[in-house]
């Protein structure tokens, strides 16, 4: 049985101070039992000798120091994991909320997980597809590679999470394809709208949710992409799933970090933010890849909004040495009116040559997806030069170059949140447009190519 320890010295906000342990561990789950019979969950954050400084999962209200008692379970905090979560909805301490009963695991994982031994990570190599033109033709996902995006407040990025989580599928036939959501700090009309979201296009069954909102705890936020990163480990790896893992919004995490950081009166980093705060992300990322021997994958898109627009601010300064790439949401084509406001050339998949070409999508691939970047490029210059000069002072190709620019955000980038697009429909749209341009422009293009598809599509 348990000891129990009637000697809590302080609570200050999340946190609770208790005297005189035994034989207590870093990450140990506990019990708090208040004077009226009531229990709280809560975690050990720091051992020192004798005192244990432990971090509430709920509200400290009604812990009275000398009636309330605390005892320690002896084990981390943990999942129960099953082929059977597929479909269900759980809060962010991996409880259901959908209704439905419990899940009967299979086996039950500490949720922290383990970290993958660099040498038996196999090459990111293989293409997912995604529907969105925008990274599909231009900044292609592969699979086993984390892949943020990067948004800003008011932007749509909840709408193009849900697109992807709808959309995404590995291309062959014997795969098998789930995806795990986490979302994290967000309202009750967002999570609603994710599920009904996933129900309503019949991808539900194939999605595990995990679902903290804004007025749960902290420490409930720092647990949810924990849980959906053990869920996606076990379907991966033990089911031999290939696992798309969409956690939103990670900003929210940061905050929760910040808050409880302080609440421990660490010395802050840049920003408030605690200085760990880099290595703590990059236990969350590095879970996502291909292990050798192993058919399974996972394959992350962290979802950040970065706060003021500023691409420097920690959060996305530290996910983008992490992770391999970014997905760019601009302000000004969401202005326009373009749905969903992909900035194609300030966005990056390292990848991306990987998981393109024959055998993975098509032999025109590469060419074609240089050859827009750069039409596109040269489309922007024009466009600004038409602002400072005015439309007389191009020349008749800078002209060309302009509409092109001004079709492609139109036609290519812009598909709405319900399209999905094939990368043969992508690269197709992606020839329709070059076909606008002279023959004798598409320099990138290997002639096999333009013989093949210029201006027959």
């Amino acid at each position: 049985m348990p000891k129990e320890y009637r000697t809590i010295q302080e609570v200050a906000g999340p946190l609770m101070l208790v005297h005189g342990v035994e034989g207590v561990a870093y990450e140990e789950l506990g019990e708090i039992e208040l004077a009226n019979g009531e229990t709280r969950g809560c975690r050990v954050l720091e051992i020192d000798g004798g005192n244990a400084l432990v971090q509430l999962f709920e509200s400290a209200t009604g812990i009275n120091l000398s009636n309330s008692k605390v005892r320690f379970l002896g084990r981390a905090m943990e999942l129960g994991v099953s082929e059977d979560m597929l479909g269900r909805v759980f809060d962010g301490l991996g409880r259901p909320i959908d209704g439905g009963p419990e899940i009967l695991p299979e086996e039950r994982r500490d949720i922290n997980g383990l970290p993958m031994n660099p040498v038996a990570r196999a090459y990111p190599q293989e293409f997912i597809q995604t529907g969105v033109s925008a990274i599909d033709g231009l900044n292609t996902l592969v699979r086993g590679q984390k892949l943020p995006i990067f948004s800003a407040s008011g932007l749509p990025h909840s709408n193009l999470a849900a697109q992807i989580a709808r959309q995404a599928k590995v291309r062959g036939d014997n795969e098998k394809f789930a995806v795990v959501f986490a979302a994290m700090g967000i309202t009750f009309e967002e999570a609603n709208y994710f599920e009904q979201s996933f129900r309503e296009a019949g991808s539900i069954d194939r999605t595990v949710m995990f679902v903290n909102l804004a007025n749960d705890p902290a420490i409930e936020r720092i647990s949810t992409p924990r849980m959906a990163l053990t869920a996606a480990e076990y379907l991966a790896f033990e089911k031999d799933m290939q696992v798309l893992v969409i956690l939103t919004d990670i900003t929210n995490y940061a905050d929760a970090l910040r808050e409880v950081s302080a609440a421990r009166k660490e010395v802050p980093g840049r920003r408030g933010y605690p200085g760990y705060m880099y290595t703590d992300l990059a236990t969350l990322y590095e879970r996502a890849g291909r292990q050798r021997g192993k058919n399974g994958s996972i394959t992350m898109i962290p979802i950040l909004t970065m706060p003021e627009d500023d691409k420097t601010h920690p959060i996305p300064d530290l996910t983008g040495y992490i992770t391999e790439g970014q997905i760019m949401l601009s302000r000004d084509l969401y202005r326009k009116g373009i749905q969903p406001p992909i900035d194609v050339l300030p966005s990056l998949s390292r990848l991306k040559d990987k998981g393109i070409g024959e055998g993975k999508t098509r032999a025109d691939h590469a060419n074609v997806m240089n050859q827009l970047f750069a039409a596109y490029a040269r489309g922007k210059d024009a466009k600004e030069l038409m602002t400072i000069l005015g439309e007389a002072a191009l020349t008749e190709i800078d002209l060309k170059y302009a509409k092109f620019a001004d079709n492609f955000e139109k036609e290519y980038v812009s598909q709405g949140y319900t399209t999905d697009r094939s990368i043969e429909e992508t690269l197709t749209i992606g020839w329709k447009l070059m076909s606008e341009l002279p023959r004798t422009e598409l320099k990138r293009i290997n002639d096999k190519f333009l013989d093949e598809y210029y201006g027959k599509v």
